[in-house]
């Protein structure tokens, strides 16, 4: 099945109300959900038609079907042990997530925000590094830091109290990086 069937039918849309709603012909939908791959307007329009991000309705091989909500709240849990090492809290949850074959849309955003953090944080060390605004600006660069470790904390744990109660993230972005 493919994921435009899975999405309109989880929104209980006919071919025909999607087409309505997305303004793409019926005769594209049927291509579309006999295997064909949709591109360009097509695609935009289809997932603001269905309110989902445009790579959720690309055919992706390792994407699974039904996500296993206690091994993605697991998965987003696992940057916190790591959350003091830029690099290790996005490479746990993303090798978790492949061993575990759980690559689906939250953990992908998961996966994306930590990357985020991790760019930013590493971003701050060199940044601190290089400029020297002396002992202050020292106090000053370590409080960041410490801020910018309590946030993404903060982050992953209110994601996981949302990811409990109703199975999806309190934080995502609109794209994702993997």
């Amino acid at each position: 099945m493919s994921k435009l069937v899975e999405y309109r039918e989880k929104l209980n849309l006919t071919q025909e109300e999607l087409s309505k709603k997305s303004g793409i012909s019926v005769r594209t939908i049927q291509r579309i959900e006999s295997g064909i791959d949709p591109k360009g307007y097509t695609l935009k329009a289809l997932a603001k038609a269905l309110d989902i991000n445009e790579v959720d309705l690309i055919k992706k091989e390792n994407l699974i079907k039904e996500s296993n909500s206690n091994l993605v709240n697991l998965i987003n849990l696992s940057s916190l042990i790591v959350v003091f090492i830029p690099i290790a809290s996005f490479a746990l949850p993303l090798i978790i997530t492949l061993i575990k074959k759980q690559l689906n849309s939250l953990t992908k955003q998961i996966i994306t925000i930590q990357i985020l953090w991790a760019v930013i944080m590493i971003a701050s060390y060199i940044i601190g590094s290089i400029i020297n605004f002396g002992e202050l600006g020292r106090d000053i660069g370590m409080l960041f830091i410490l801020l910018l470790i309590l946030a993404n904390t903060f982050i992953i744990l209110r994601n996981s109290i949302e990811l409990k109660k109703k199975n999806k993230l309190y934080f995502k972005l609109k794209f994702s990086i993997i």
